[in-house]
């Protein structure tokens, strides 16, 4: 992700300086970029001046102290809350006061990051999405004790910067991965369940909702540990609730090194030669997997707006920019009705007797 942020940082015309504790990494990060923007002067997209000079933008850093003259940081470390405080930590003795520092987290409070530091008023979330360079959103998010202008700022930055941002409040996972959360959680249950296959589960999702990848492709493409370790951090920020609750089926893969793609084999196998298993097709099957994921969407999306996570319009360009919805989750439930997205969640709530498919309060007042 870091390579990617930088890419589109130097893009704009920024100074880059690239860090990574693995030194080799960062080289390997860079070979990769080479490859990336020679495709980019293949494909027409970019001529070979402008790809040496996002190239040249960049500078390879040996150090943290190296930053010293930066105006803005932003860290795109290990989801790991005490290794980002120390990597912050750190930084505070090297950059000037009046340098931005911000964390790329996708589910981490951005008030508990900045809790730990000396000056916390300048500390902001800025998450992009991967990869940076593709996808458009960025999620900007203000911490209780972030400068009250500074997200106006980093929004306007991330325009200049050819990015749609949206202002979000600091919950756990913020709007995307607060939102999308069933999407990948009741596709494991239905799965774990034995009511449908993942081929059935992502066909479904793609056919009938025009998903470009469903669940168990996106998982695999994601990284089925990087999923499974957002979906712990936000089941546990929000003490517990059912509705986030973690898979055993993704466990279990986690725990057998079974990430997806990155790994040769995740939900689907990667292989050279290896096949991809048809789904059996049932339409009646694929209607009733597309109404309880999606009607779990649009639960979530209408909870995100009753509790002000953000605005309307950047709840719906949130889903469709940051994890390519085809359509905003509140006008879905427009077009569907939200009277038949609450009957179907009054339905699985009678079915499993859990708290995991209460309605928002809002729902039935849509």
């Amino acid at each position: 992700m870091g390579i990617g942020i930088a890419q589109v940082a130097a893009s704009s015309g920024c100074d880059v300086f690239l860090y990574d504790a693995n030194s080799a990494q960062t080289e390997k990060s860079l070979e990769g970029l080479q490859k990336i923007l020679a495709r980019l002067v293949e494909k027409n997209k970019i001529d070979f001046d402008e790809s040496e000079n996002i190239y040249n933008k960049i500078q390879f850093c040996t150090e943290l102290k190296d930053f010293k003259d930066c105006d803005l940081v932003i860290e795109a470390i290990v989801e790991n809350k005490e290794i980002k405080t120390k990597v912050f930590q750190q930084l505070e003795e090297i950059v000037a006061d009046n340098c931005i520092i911000s964390s790329n987290t996708s589910s981490i409070s951005i008030t508990s990051l900045s809790s730990e530091l000396k000056n916390p008023k300048r500390f902001i979330g800025i998450h992009f999405f991967n990869p940076a360079p593709l996808m458009p959103l960025v999620e900007v998010i203000p911490g209780l004790l972030t400068e009250k202008n500074l997200a106006h700022e980093i929004t306007a930055l991330m325009e200049s910067w050819g990015k749609i941002p949206v202002i979000a409040k600091d919950v756990p996972g913020f709007i995307v991965n607060r939102i999308a959360r069933p999407f990948y959680g009741e596709a494991l249950r239905i799965v774990e369940e034995n009511i449908a296959t993942p081929e059935q589960v992502d066909e479904a999702m793609r056919t009938l909702g025009n998903f470009k990848m469903g669940p168990f492709e996106l998982m695999d493409l994601i990284g089925i540990d990087v999923n499974f370790s957002v979906t712990k951090t936000v089941f546990a920020d929000y003490f517990y609730d059912p509705k986030y609750k973690p898979s055993l089926l993704q466990q279990r893969m986690s725990e057998a090194k079974l990430h997806g793609r990155k790994t040769g084999k995740g939900f689907y196998d990667y292989a050279e030669n290896a096949q991809k298993p048809a789904p059996e097709k049932d339409e009646e099957l694929y209607h009733e997997i597309f109404m309880r994921i999606l009607s779990m969407l649009i639960n979530e999306a209408v909870e995100a707006k009753r509790l002000g996570i953000a605005n309307d319009e950047a709840i719906e360009l949130a889903m469709q920019k940051g994890v390519n919805y085809p359509k905003g989750l509140l006008q879905w439930g427009f077009d569907i009705g939200f009277e038949k997205i609450s009957e179907t969640l009054q339905h699985l709530y009678e079915t499993y007797q859990e708290e995991r498919y209460r309605q928002s309060p809002l729902l039935r007042k849509l």
